[in-house]
């Protein structure tokens, strides 16, 4: 009898297990092939995006810096170019990045909560336009690929962090 019990607990853990609404979502990997990896996987714990710091050329997408709460990520690509950078307003959350790519990328897009639109870059190349998959999600963290410009990003979407005292 007591065997049946456990058996039928933890066949009521596995269903419920099942039927949790999931939130993280990823979209991409977004441009060419080459460039060394990187993510920005861990700066999330340090809070929700707050600015975006990307330095354009006069054809591409040279390098990219985010914020998370109060603490910028490490810098990633080239250094040649103008250095662009937009704060987002406390509370504002990016919901949705479009933009273009050939063998690097060209053009980034950013969406907020809030109806901005943050554009940088040059409108040429392939599109692509990505948004979370689940409901109530937003932009948490980039990944991709980077060498002297940037060759491909990839967007990791999740809830927004509840509480961030850093923030």
């Amino acid at each position: 009898m007591l065997t049946v019990a456990l058996l039928a607990l933890l066949c009521a853990s596995v269903s419920a297990n099942a039927i949790q609404a999931r939130s993280s979502s990823y979209s991409g990997e977004y441009g060419g092939g080459g460039g060394k990896r990187f993510s920005h996987s861990g700066n999330q714990l340090d809070g929700p995006i707050t600015a975006l710091r990307v330095r354009v050329n006069k054809y591409y997408i040279v390098g990219l810096q985010v914020r998370y709460g109060k603490v910028w990520s490490d810098y990633v690509g080239g250094s040649n170019g103008d250095l662009e950078e937009i704060f987002l307003h406390p509370g504002e959350s990016v919901i949705q990045v479009s933009g273009k790519y050939k063998w690097y990328l060209k053009k980034l897009v950013f969406v907020t909560d809030k109806g901005r639109y943050l554009p940088f870059g040059k409108d040429s190349g392939t599109s692509f336009n990505a948004v979370p998959l689940h409901p109530n999600t937003v932009l948490r963290f980039i990944s991709g690929r980077s060498g002297s410009l940037i060759d491909a990003i990839g967007l990791h979407w999740d809830v927004y962090p509840s509480s961030c005292s850093r923030c």
